[in-house]
């Protein structure tokens, strides 16, 4: 134990007489345990679970009971939370206050509680139509400024609308409202609602969602909800959340059980992570150890063992490793702790400061583990070096074990193996897992790989001779810096390489029965009045746009049905609907007028757009009803060529349907027109009726692009390559001492000396990008067959983000190699021993 307490304080003392490169190591350690820990406090504290957002969803009621809307069938889960819901159950007619309290016992007393939102102009804000001066919404909303609504037209707002007392707002189509108080919820501060006893909300029944709109009542009961009470409310049309189901723990405590692909996921994670760091981190402990080696050497001479040495050059990993995370951690949690009610402000929700304690420590171990990793190589050359070659003032050649590189040549080449049958394996986490195998190889390797392309230093100018050679010389300290290098390359390509085929097979696959740009107006089971009623009030709001029509099928008994077919397009089933209507429907659908398809669909043939759907020029269709029985159809059908090449479906006309033996009736509307993104057509639409759907096509081009994305990861690749090796550059500068002021002595201009340093960066970032390209390109290729297919048969989509990784295996290195030439290169005279 004194030894190691030697040891430490020895630690101790040349970190503090190497502070910068005390300070670098800390940097890359702590770094990676900061973000993390920051990342898992913030989302902690910015999850607020059901029971920290009960204050705020009950206040001091004992349930929350809301009224689906007539025919929605509810199915509660156990905790209370999740549910489901049906429109085709027996219709169950709106409750009373006296009813709900009937059914909830003696002893229950009920406040209205109504959730909606308030047309303000063309925008909308959430609202509560609720007393919040009664008991029971007691911490639903704390006031901040003024007082509470107390009569009709009197209203509060949360602090997010920016007014104050005695201000008016103009809901559409009723009086002014006054604000009389400011209001703040406990958990969203960036919340936009208004709150009074008398609010117009708008209607919203045709999108209902419980705790976000509708009727209600805040119920205070002689006895808890329990979830027999929830099921029989659940059957009157009530939706409930109880107070006494969200604090019972046995209706949220769930064994998840143990998931192998999660727990290879993580596992993998964590080795890139301690493998990236200690990499960064490997080569300032190299330097170290060669500065200290003659301290050493004198320890040896007078007695020190092989493990002391080991553990004098391991306490310097271990006391920088956790002196850096615990600055980190500390750090990490205060960023989390501050950051979330800040974010917060900004769009989401916070609750308490909460610190996930178990991820933490382990992030913090792993810290510490990096640190102690990072010194382990330095600390076996410390014992194995020649004591009196160092006090001799020589410095001692770097001896290759030739049972490494045939080691990191198994390692690639079972990774390899691993890949090939990882690409068959559902999920990419195996993939991910094999290319952890294949960076070790490549790590293992890395010093031949140095030595090899060493041999090619007497074909370059100067500075690069001089650069290469020595980076060979100390391989332990470049092998580090490229092999890091090698790993953040390796990792951001298969990334960019999966990310975008993944999102180029969902674009090839995108598929629509309607034109880009086609609006659609569909309603459910309305009788011929509201129909009617429903197109002339889309024709008011559409002045001047051309309506065509499309019919709704059903059978002799009224039952609706669907007439679908299944297709295969781009290597994904796809189930169609097809259309019925008539000409200027089918010129909506192809964009223009086709003589042929129109002739065809005039002699009651249907016009297809999907190749793959005709056999022997028929379309096989399946009518399907919720309530009635299944049918099958085969209908003469013709190809038609549809306004966009991603377009499919079918067009049916009237009278071969009716030939089947169905009905047909108007419901449905489509035009080639675009809503405004503040357009309020589907509100005024669902004024006539609240069975009423509105859709507006926009294509693929609306699907989220990944360029963002990998242009950040490029970013982060940026910070690690760049800064890993400037690191590793201005250690070896310093390094180079000796060397550069012989090349001063003899007369060479400064910028040769730069050009030295700035070769060095690029050889290292150079080399590490080259074999990270291939690298990653192996994995990125393993992964697009597990991101892009969907079952046997199904080829992978592979597609290569050319720019990005030009970006990344060219821009990286010149950017790496730039950098460097600000190395600061004036030096005195130094004397060299000869």
């Amino acid at each position: 134990m004194s030894a190691v307490l030697v040891a430490l304080r020895l630690a101790r003392r040349n970190a503090w007489r190497s502070r910068g490169r005390s300070a670098l190591i800390m940097v890359m350690i702590g770094l990676p345990v900061l973000v993390i820990t920051a990342v898992l406090t913030l989302t902690a504290t910015m999850s607020v679970s059901p029971r920290e957002g009960l204050v705020a969803e009950l206040g001091a009621a004992d349930a929350l009971l809301m009224q689906a809307p007539e025919g929605t069938v509810l199915r509660q889960e156990p905790n209370g939370t999740s549910w489901s819901g049906g429109g085709e159950g027996a219709t169950v007619p709106g409750r009373s206050a006296a009813e709900v309290g009937a059914l909830l016992g003696p002893g229950s007393r009920l406040i209205p509680f109504d959730a909606g939102v308030l047309q303000l102009g063309s925008e909308r804000v959430e609202a509560l139509r609720t007393d919040l001066r009664d008991p029971l919404t007691k911490g639903m909303r704390t006031l901040s400024e003024g007082r509470l609504p107390a009569a009709a037209r009197e209203v509060a707002v949360t602090s997010a609308f920016g007014l104050g007392p005695g201000d008016l707002l103009r809901p559409s189509g009723a009086a002014p409202l006054t604000v009389v108080g400011v209001v703040e919820h406990p958990n969203r501060p960036s919340l936009r609602q208004v709150v009074g006893p008398d609010l117009p909300l708008a209607s919203v029944n045709e999108f209902w969602s419980p705790g976000e709109n509708g009727t209600g009542w805040l119920a205070d009961t002689a006895e808890p909800v329990s979830w027999t009470r929830v099921s029989a409310l659940n059957s009157a049309g009530l939706y409930v959340t109880s107070r006494a189901m969200m604090t019972d723990p046995r209706s949220w405590d769930r064994d998840s059980g143990f998931d192998v692909q999660s727990t290879v996921g993580i596992g993998a994670m964590v080795i890139m992570v301690v493998l990236v760091t200690v990499l960064l981190a490997g080569p300032a402990f190299a330097v170290g150890l060669r500065r200290r080696r003659r301290e050493l050497a004198e320890i040896a001479a007078q007695g020190g063992s092989a493990a002391h040495l080991r553990t004098i050059v391991v306490a310097d990993g271990l006391l920088l490793g956790g002196a850096a995370t615990f600055v980190a951690t500390v750090l990490g949690i205060g960023a989390g702790t501050l950051g979330a009610p800040i974010m917060a402000r900004w769009g989401g929700q916070a609750g308490p400061p909460e610190v996930p304690w178990p991820p933490v420590l382990a992030v913090a171990a792993l810290g510490l583990l990096t640190g102690i990793v990072a010194a382990l190589v330095p600390a076996v050359q410390a014992a194995r070096q020649n004591s009196a070659a160092v006090l001799a003032g020589r410095t001692p050649a770097v001896a290759d074990r030739p049972g490494w590189p045939l080691a990191g040549a198994a390692l690639v080449l079972a990774g390899l193996g691993a890949t090939v049958v990882a690409r068959r394996q559902p999920g990419s986490v195996w993939v991910l897992a094999s290319a952890v195998l294949v960076l070790l190889g490549l790590v293992v390797l890395t010093p031949w790989l140095v030595r090899c392309t060493g041999r090619l230093a007497g074909r370059l100018r100067l500075p690069l001779r001089m650069s290469v050679r020595d980076a060979v010389r100390h391989r332990s300290r470049t092998a580090s810096a490229v092999a890091a290098v090698m790993a953040v390359t390796a990792t951001v390509v298969a990334v960019g390489i999966g990310t975008y085929s993944e999102y180029m097979d969902q674009r090839n696959a995108y598929t629509s029965a309607r034109p880009t740009g086609m609006l659609a107006i569909w309603a459910g089971n309305i009788g011929d009045p509201a129909w009617s009623r429903l197109r002339a009030e889309a024709a008011r709001q559409l002045p001047g746009v051309p309506l065509a029509a499309g019919y709704q099928v059903k059978d002799a008994k009224g039952h609706r049905y669907a007439l679908r077919y299944t297709v295969r397009w781009n290597g994904t089933r796809t189930r169609r609907t097809a259309a019925v209507g008539d000409q200027t429907l089918l010129r909506l659908l192809q964009g223009r007028h086709d003589p042929q398809a129109a002739a065809a669909l005039a002699s009651g043939k249907a016009v297809v757009f999907d190749p793959a759907a005709l056999r022997d020029g028929k379309l096989a269709l399946r009518a399907s009803s919720t309530s009635g029985p299944a049918r099958k159809l085969d209908v003469p059908a013709v190809l038609a060529t549809p306004a966009d090449e991603h377009q499919g479906g079918a067009l049916l006309p009237r009278a071969l349907v009716e030939q089947a033996g169905f009905a047909t009736a108007e419901r449905q509307l489509y035009a080639m027109y675009r809503p405004s993104a503040n357009s309020t057509l589907a509100r005024d639409l669902a004024k006539v009726t609240p069975r009423v759907t509105v859709a507006s096509e926009e294509g693929y081009r609306n699907m989220p692009d990944p360029a963002p994305g990998l242009w950040r990861w490029l970013g982060g690749a940026l910070v690690l390559v760049v800064g890993g090796t400037l690191a590793a550059t201005r250690l070896a500068a310093a390094d180079m001492r000796p060397e550069r002021a012989t090349m001063v002595a003899i007369g060479a201009p400064p910028r040769m000396s730069r050009a030295v340093v700035a070769g060095q960066a690029l050889y290292i970032s150079g080399l590490g990008a080259l074999v990270g390209l291939l690298a990653g390109t192996v994995t990125g290729l393993a992964l697009t067959r597990p991101m892009t297919t969907r079952g046997a048969g199904d080829p992978a989509t592979i597609a290569i983000p050319w720019p990005f990784l030009v970006a990344v295996v060219i821009g990286l290195p010149v950017l790496a190699s730039a950098a460097a030439l600000i190395t600061r290169t004036r030096l005195p005279l130094a004397r060299r021993l000869l």
